[in-house]
């Protein structure tokens, strides 16, 4: 890893003449291909690991869904503690290198459970008394869960922010252009991973068992941290800021001291704290009772002869306070985009699903229950290409002037396309669910029945849909609306929102089987033939439509977004 002097040093120099040594493109198929192994490797793990704990360790199907749901909700909230460590604390470098190597550490933990035989036991579904693994396999196998999720937590949340340091030089006005250019890459190798993941390795695990299965993502894995090493003197390695947690309590902490103050009428600059040489001189007008935080009251007193606050808990900069509020602004519409997650995260019953239905496409070839997600990347894949060459060239060239919808709206749009997708699930599962009852398979879950799989594709299409408009969209709203400092945050709260997803899938879940069991067979029973999973999927519908709702009002309430004011006045002005 890098000498902190030579990056204190690196940090000194003008930033065009760092650039001239060392970033830029040559680096980023280290990058990329780091991010594209690590995508294959921990992918692969995900679309069949229900049927792991469920075949190998004895779980039921609702606790077995409460343990991947409990693994996504720590997957996607260590990103953002990566995030505020990597901004705050250690740096974007350190935390991959970090993440990397303690990712690779979980997934061989994961396949040595693999070669313990004793770890697979003998169980039957429809009994209601299966056989556990003792504790000291249970904590094995949740020992790996929690490395990968921490190596998550430290690769992925600086990743996309890191190869943007490469090239994000402010003095080029190929900047914006080259950014763009990245993200698209980025977001190719994502979609690329995750086709690999779905297939290939879901098919490996289908036909050569766990052991092989499980080996092949951690041999990519080992590939991964290679591959990011290898470049590591040729990378631009920028050094951490300040806490911006503890900037954010030191805003709400001096507003709260200067709460009985009054704001001026008429501000002017020299009223405020801010940074020497910022371009950011005057609070906004919204939120404005956090402004007290950067007001001077004192010159004498509050500043010290360098300009700097003598107690940063009594006076903030501008920048802090406008950093918060950019913070506190997006929370509603981030908040909107949880139930959204939460259909993503219902993925494992979809493999129940296809488990008990005709998967052939020839006499000769079956698909893998695991791999119908597959769709689901087709179609986001299919739609992005779509939308950005088809789409917007086509409308822009009817209207005559350039055309795009807004994140907003995208967002929207695809948290419609999640309502259809949990309805759509919901209709396959209750002709699934008749038909293997009038087939005499209502004591039997693991039967097939002569239900073509086919019928779930309407689900992963809306579903890819869905991702396609709300997780890109989200993912650029937040970083086009939140400060630049705050770039690594920006590209994790869609991982924070489907870490409390997660939390919220499990509590639906564990709710609707404590309720519904009372009255006899649960709604998400392990016998899926006796349970109601079609009313567990409207139920969710349900959530979904109220949800949407919410959004409509959050949108409404926020306003035009930062690029949208810009455009308007622009128009004004011409």
């Amino acid at each position: 890893m890098e000498n902190p002097s030579d990056e204190k040093d690196m940090v000194k120099e003008p930033l065009l003449d760092t650039y001239k040594t060392k970033g830029g493109f040559k680096t980023l198929p280290f990058i990329i291909a780091n991010e594209a192994f690590e995508g294959v490797a921990s992918f692969g793990l995900r679309p069949n690991m229900i049927l792991y704990l469920t075949r190998e360790f004895g779980m039921q199907i609702a606790s077995a869904a409460n343990v991947l749901f409990l693994w996504s909700a720590a997957t996607n909230f260590m990103p953002i503690l990566g995030a505020y460590l990597a901004d705050s604390y250690v740096g974007r470098y350190r935390m991959i290198g970090f993440g990397s190597i303690v990712s690779l550490m979980g997934m061989v933990l994961l396949w040595l459970t693999t070669l313990n035989s004793q770890a697979k036991i003998s169980c039957s579904q429809s009994s209601s008394s299966c056989n556990f693994s003792t504790a000291f396999k249970l904590l094995h196998l949740y020992s790996s869960f929690g490395l990968m999720a921490i190596g998550a937590g430290g690769l992925r949340s600086s990743s996309l922010a890191f190869g943007a340091d490469q090239l994000d030089k402010r003095d080029n006005i190929r900047n914006a252009a080259m950014l763009e250019s990245f993200f698209s890459w980025y977001y190719v190798s994502k979609t690329a991973s995750a086709l690999i993941a779905v297939t290939f390795i879901v098919y490996v695990q289908d036909k050569m068992g766990w052991m092989v299965g499980f080996g092949i993502p951690a041999l990519l894995m080992s590939l991964s941290v290679l591959s990011f090493f290898l470049a590591s003197p040729f990378y631009v390695k920028l050094k951490s800021d300040s806490s911006l947690l503890t900037g954010f309590t030191q805003v709400l902490v001096a507003s709260y001291k200067n709460r009985r103050m009054r704001l001026p009428s008429q501000a002017t600059p020299e009223m405020y704290h801010h940074i020497n040489g910022s371009m950011l001189l005057l609070p906004s007008e919204k939120l404005r009772f956090l402004n007290k935080a950067c007001i001077i009251k004192n010159p004498l007193q509050d500043l010290s002869p360098d300009g700097r606050a003598t107690d940063p808990w009594s006076l903030c900069t501008v920048n802090q306070v406008e950093e918060l509020k950019a913070l506190i602004r997006v929370i509603p519409l981030w908040s909107a985009g949880i139930m959204m997650s939460v259909t993503i995260s219902q993925n494992s019953f979809p493999v129940l699903q296809a488990a008990s239905m005709d998967r052939h496409i020839t006499p000769y070839f079956e698909i893998p229950a695991g791999s119908f997600s597959v769709f689901l990347v087709i179609t986001i894949t299919l739609w992005i290409t779509l939308y950005d060459r088809i789409v917007l060239p086509l409308a822009s060239k009817i209207r005559g002037k350039p055309c795009r919808l807004n994140e907003k709206k995208r967002m929207g749009i695809g948290l419609f396309f999640s309502c259809m997708s949990m309805a759509a699930m919901a209709v396959a599962e209750s002709v699934r669910r008749e038909l293997a009852i009038e087939e005499g398979f209502s004591d039997d879950p693991k039967a097939v029945v002569s239900m073509s799989a086919m019928w779930l594709l309407p689900h992963y299409i809306f579903s890819g849909l869905g991702e396609a408009f709300n997780a890109i969209a989200q993912n650029e709203f937040y970083y086009s609306q939140l400060p630049k400092s705050m770039s690594s945050i920006a590209t994790t709260l869609f991982g924070l929102g489907m870490s409390v997803a997660s939390l919220v899938a499990s509590f639906i879940l564990s709710t609707v089987d404590n309720v519904t069991k009372k009255g006899g067979e649960s709604w998400v029973s392990s016998n899926i033939n006796k349970a109601h999973y079609d009313y567990y999927f409207w139920l969710l519908t349900g959530l979904c439509s109220a949800n949407l709702m919410y959004f409509l009002f959050c949108s409404k309430a926020y306003g035009p977004c930062e690029g949208e004011r810009s455009r308007v006045l622009d128009e004004e002005d011409g």
